[in-house]
C-alpha cells in the first residue's frame, strides 16, 4: 500500500495536553485530501499493586465526560524521558506511592486513526506509601486501594468505563492469568 504524503502542514490548536494538527495530503491516487488529526506526548498508564494485592487506583474529575472517574495512574513522559523512569515518577506524582518491581505490558496506538498517541502500559509489584501527592495544577486526583478481582470482574461486565485502564486490567489478565503476586 502506498503511503499518503504530506504537502502542508499546521498547528490549528495548541494547548498544555495536545495539539490538532491540519495536513493537506496527497493520497496514493493523486488526489488531495484534508486531513486533521491530534498529536500528543507518549503516556505511560500504570497498573500498580500493593504489597497485599490490592491496586493503586485513582478518582479523578473528568470534565469532558462530567464525572468522576475511576482509573489507572498515567501520565505523559518528559522531555528526553523513557517510559520506564516515568512510570516512578507519575505513580509517585499521582499517589504518592512508591514503585517496586516494574515490567512492561504492551506499547499501543489507541486511536492511531485521529491521533497520533502512545501508551506505553506496565505493571507494578509491591508498591508502598512512600509520600505525598505532587499534582499538577490542573489535576484533582485521590488515590484508592480496589481489590483487583472487583476491577477486572467490572471490565468483564462492561462497568468499568475508563478505557485505557481497562485496556490494562484485560492485558494484565493475559499475561499473568495465575500471577502467584495475587
Amino acid at each position: 500500500m502506498e503511503p499518503w504524503r504530506t504537502i502542508s502542514q499546521e498547528r490549528a490548536y495548541s494547548c498544555g495536553g495536545f495539539d490538532i494538527i491540519n495536513e493537506t495530503v496527497e493520497l496514493p491516487d493523486g488526489n488531495e485530501a484534508p486531513f486533521d488529526y491530534l498529536s500528543e506526548t507518549e503516556s505511560v498508564i500504570i497498573l500498580p499493586f500493593t504489597t497485599d494485592g490490592d491496586v493503586v487506583t485513582i478518582r479523578e474529575w473528568r470534565h469532558a465526560v462530567r464525572r468522576v472517574n475511576l482509573g489507572l495512574p498515567a501520565g505523559s513522559l518528559e522531555p528526553e524521558e523513557e517510559p520506564r523512569e516515568a512510570v516512578s515518577r507519575e505513580l509517585l506524582e499521582e499517589t504518592g506511592y512508591q514503585a517496586g518491581e516494574i515490567a512492561h505490558l504492551s506499547t499501543v496506538e489507541p486511536s492511531n486513526g485521529f491521533s497520533d498517541a502512545i501508551f506505553h502500559y506496565f505493571v507494578v509489584w509491591d508498591c508502598h506509601p512512600a509520600g505525598e501527592q505532587n499534582l499538577d495544577s490542573d489535576e484533582t486526583i485521590e488515590p484508592v486501594l480496589s481489590s483487583f478481582d472487583e476491577l477486572s470482574e467490572a471490565v468483564r461486565a462492561g462497568e468499568f468505563r475508563d478505557g485505557r485502564s481497562a485496556f490494562a486490567i484485560a492485558q494484565y489478565l493475559l499475561q499473568y492469568p495465575a500471577d502467584p503476586h495475587l
